[in-house]
């Protein structure tokens, strides 16, 4: 097993270039929840931090509150997604994610890559096989997935080895699993990390790395890193939105 860190995955981040444009830095559909908006809002911010191109959250309900909330970059639909254009990356569940929003963004973006983090993990038969992250803590895992074994290490690679996913297994040491057998255990975290819509954050970080065409095994290790590198610098006192700022810093550092 491998330690994570940067030389593991630095030469795969997406680097802006002088004559790039927002359409080649891929754009990512975030489905909005109907009643945990600041989940999917600190998630949405995230992935746009990272550097998508261009990102939608898609909210047939809460609409407005999004629209006056999220940072202008970021788009509303409100109505019907079907049209949407350039959509490569998904992320359902931060906040929660419907049977009916599932079907729709399933059916109509076969070809994306999708983000499955909470309650969202139970559509996983749906999408097995296809290019997909799932970001579980351990009892999300146990509850969606199947169950946790002594070994978390063993436990990670055997579901995604079975459901030909990414894996995210998070925790205190989080295990990066991969179908092909790669695994990466990650120590770079914060106790401070432990509260509600770090989660969210991560989901949206790994998904706006994937948008921008990061191999997703890759975004995944490099998301995790990025995550608990800010962890580790913010500190006591801690909220969710802190990460945001935190991203600048680090990402800064590494491209440098």
């Amino acid at each position: 097993m491998t330690l994570n860190a940067p030389t593991l995955w630095r030469q795969h981040l997406p680097v802006p270039v002088n004559d790039g444009h927002k359409y080649k830095r891929g754009h990512a559909l975030i489905v909005g929840s109907e009643c945990v908006t600041g989940a999917t809002r600190r998630a949405s911010e995230a992935g746009s931090r990272s550097g998508a191109g261009l990102g939608t959250v898609w909210s047939e309900t809460h609409a407005d509150i999004y629209r006056v909330t999220l940072p202008a970059d970021l788009m509303i639909a409100e109505q019907s997604v079907e049209g949407l254009r350039g959509v490569n990356t998904v992320l359902a569940g931060s906040g929660g994610c419907t049977d009916q929003q599932a079907e729709i963004v399933f059916r109509t973006f076969e070809d994306a890559t999708f983000v499955l983090d909470a309650d969202a993990l139970r559509f996983l038969e749906r999408i097995e096989r296809r290019t997909c992250v799932l970001t579980p803590h351990e009892g999300e895992f146990a509850r969606f997935i199947g169950p946790l074994g002594s070994d978390k290490t063993e436990t990670a690679a055997a579901a995604a080895k079975e459901h030909g996913c990414i894996v995210v297994l998070k925790g205190a040491q989080t295990i990066i699993a991969a179908p092909d057998g790669r695994v990466v255990m990650n120590e770079t975290a914060s106790p401070y990390l432990a509260k509600a819509g770090t989660g969210d954050v991560l989901a949206g970080l790994i998904t706006g790395l994937v948008t921008q065409h990061m191999p997703a095994f890759e975004a995944a290790c490099a998301g995790v890193w990025i995550h608990g590198h800010a962890g580790k610098r913010i500190g006591p006192g801690l909220l969710p939105q802190d990460i945001m700022l935190e991203l600048r810093a680090i990402l800064r550092e590494l491209f440098a």
